[in-house]
């Protein structure tokens, strides 16, 4: 099975922004419009990983 390079590209994007986002509450005197704008991308990103996992696989035209 190979993996789908959209989906892992989202789930690459996903753990970048939460990692960022991580990195923000921890540091002294976090930006909250920049946590707000962090959460909202993050949320963009899984939204289009749920809608990738609910689209059928692909199947080659050759396959039965």
């Amino acid at each position: 099975m190979t993996l789908n390079p959209n989906l892992y590209r989202l789930t690459v994007l996903h753990r970048q922004l939460d990692d960022a986002e991580r990195r923000e509450v921890r540091r002294r005197g976090a930006d909250p419009f920049r946590l707000l704008r962090l959460k909202t991308l993050k949320l963009a990103v899984k939204k289009r990983l749920a809608a990738l996992a609910r689209r059928p696989a692909l199947r080659p035209a050759f396959a039965l």
